[in-house]
Order: C-alpha cells, then structure tokens, then sequence
C-alpha cells in the first residue's frame, strides 16, 4: 500500500514551521506576577522554599514592579505581611496597611501596570484563619464584613482590581455591593471562585507567615475529588458579580480549567502556585529537568487548558525566555 497522504511530521520541520501553526500562544502580557510585602526599608529577605521570590519592603516592591513592567509583564497581585496580627485581622482593612500603602506607592511611582491585591484575612489574624473564628470555626457572614471593607480600603487606595481567596459564601456579592456603595463600580473583582484545600500551598504560608495555627481550611476551601462543585461555585460567583474566575492550583487541575472554559463565557485565571514552583526548581537543581524548558511547558500547558491568563512566581523568567 503506498504511504498515506497526511505526514503531520511537515508541520514540525523547522522552528519557523512550528512557530507559524501553533496553537496556542504564551505572551509576558498574559503573566501576573504575585509580590510580599513587608513593614520596613531597603528589606529583600529571599523566602527559603521559594528561591528567587523575596518578602521585599515598599521601596523594593516599586523596584520591582518598575522592573515588571519593563518586562511586559501584565501585572502583580499583592500579598501582605503586617506589623502586627490580632484576632479582628485589622491590618487587613485598615486604611494605613501595608497592602494599602504599598498600592499608593506603585501607582505613584509605576504609570500602566495593573494591581491586583489579594483579599483576604489569613496573613492578618493571630490564628492563621482567613476569617472571625466563632467555637473554633470561621463564621462565615461574620467574615465578609472584614472582607467588603478591606476590598474597599483597597479600591480607594488605588488598585485595579481586588481578589477575595477565602472561600466564603456569598463574598464577591458583598464585596461588589461595598464597592458599589463607596462609588468604585469600576472596580475589578477577580474571585479565587474555585480555590481547592490544597497540599500545593507550602511555600506560600512560609512566604506570607500564614499557617492557620490549629485545624486546617478544609471547611471552606474545596475537596480535591470534586469537580461538579468547582462549576457550582464559579456559576455562583458569577451570578454575584465577579467579573472574572480563578482556579486555583493550575496544573493538578487543567481538567477544572478546561470545564470551566467550556462552560463560562468570562476572563479565566489560574494560579500557579508556590508548591508548582518550588518543585520545578527543586528538581531543576537537582540536575533532574531542563528549568526554562520546563516553565515554558507548563505554563503553555496552563494556557492550552484554557485560562486566558496565569498567576505565576515564573512571571519574570517567562517574560525574558519570551
């Protein structure tokens, strides 16, 4: 029989040819690169599981965002370290914390890059936990006040868009409704809408000094095993006012990002979070895998998925391998 007519291998004859029919496109605007930030000055204190990553003082932070920018990074969300915690996380909301001045100080010092800020209570309260702790659990509609004000606090320090990671019911809806109220309906709601209770997320309580301090968030952040129930909340977030999705980790759950994809007509997020990172640069130390190589196929991977963009500690690599 002669040989069939169709030889796929022609498309991949030369980087050119590759380049010019590959589907699916990685650009440094798609990245958003997530910062620490700490109280002090001139501080850059490298964060041990995360290498690379710093918890960096305001004067840093610009610095840094100057240097994201110049990458044509499409933006940073925000993490906090405060002064101080207590049991009312008021560093979270209060007017002069370290998130709020550090939004300020980007936006009067880095023209055209977008802020995000993390929305939630975990790094602010003496427990760990992302919200009022009421006989050893969160108290759901408790929280969201703390919530909706922080968002608030947030928006009239300047940032584009405010992201609610704590998983309580009925969140973004009383976040918007804040916002709204305070005359900040341009305000952009970016939902942590299917936030999985992860092992992925090591790193990152070390980098935000974040552990809750007894118990876990398996009561408000979602099982593992469960799909059907992330296009639950997502629908739900939606219906409530967020303007676009997240699902968070990325790479244990591309099948989440592809449903969610197929299903919802909005802006798709996915994060890649600090346990990702770690692991691939772990490895890549140990000689194990090809680093660039590496964060360029996963984060196409990320975005074959379906996400329209990527939370990743890779931002800046990327952005230079691109």
């Amino acid at each position: 029989m002669p040989f069939p007519a169709h030889r796929p291998r022609r498309l991949r004859t030369s980087e050119a040819i590759r380049s010019l029919v590959r589907e699916t496109r990685l650009a440094p605007s798609q990245l958003i690169l997530p910062l620490f930030v700490c109280p002090g000055e001139g501080v850059r204190r490298e964060i041990g599981s995360m290498p690379g990553n710093y918890q960096l003082s305001i004067d840093q932070l610009v610095r840094e965002c100057e240097e994201a920018r110049s990458l044509g990074i499409g933006g940073v969300i925000l993490f906090g370290l405060p002064e101080s915690k207590d049991e009312m996380a008021t560093g979270a909301y209060a007017e002069d914390g370290i998130v709020q001045r550090a939004v300020r100080a980007i936006k009067s010092g880095v023209r055209d890059l977008v802020v995000v800020t993390d929305v939630c209570n975990c790094e602010y309260t003496s427990h760990g936990h992302c919200g009022k702790v009421v006989d050893g659990d969160v108290d759901n509609d408790a929280t969201l006040e703390w919530l909706a004000a922080s968002a608030v606090s947030h928006a009239r320090a300047g940032a584009d868009v405010v992201a609610p990671s704590d998983m309580m019911d009925g969140r973004v809806g009383a976040i918007r409704a804040a916002l709204d109220r305070h005359g900040f309906q341009k305000t952009i709601i970016l939902s942590y809408a299917a936030k999985y209770a992860s092992g992925f997320y090591g790193p990152f309580r070390e980098a935000a000094e974040s552990a809750p301090q007894f118990g876990d968030r398996r009561s408000y952040q979602m099982d593992p095993a469960n799909a059907r129930e992330a296009l639950k909340e997502i629908a739900l977030d939606i219906e409530e006012g967020a303007d676009i999705i997240m699902v968070k980790p990325a790479l244990p759950y591309l099948d989440i990002i592809r449903r969610a994809r197929e299903r919802f007509d909005v802006p798709l997020a996915a994060y890649q979070v600090s346990g990702e990172f770690s692991m691939i640069v772990a490895a890549a130390r140990n000689g194990w895998i090809d680093h660039d190589r590496i964060v360029l196929e996963t984060l196409t991977a990320i975005r074959r998925a379906g996400a329209d963009f990527i939370l990743t500690y890779f931002a800046k690599t990327a952005a230079r391998l691109l």
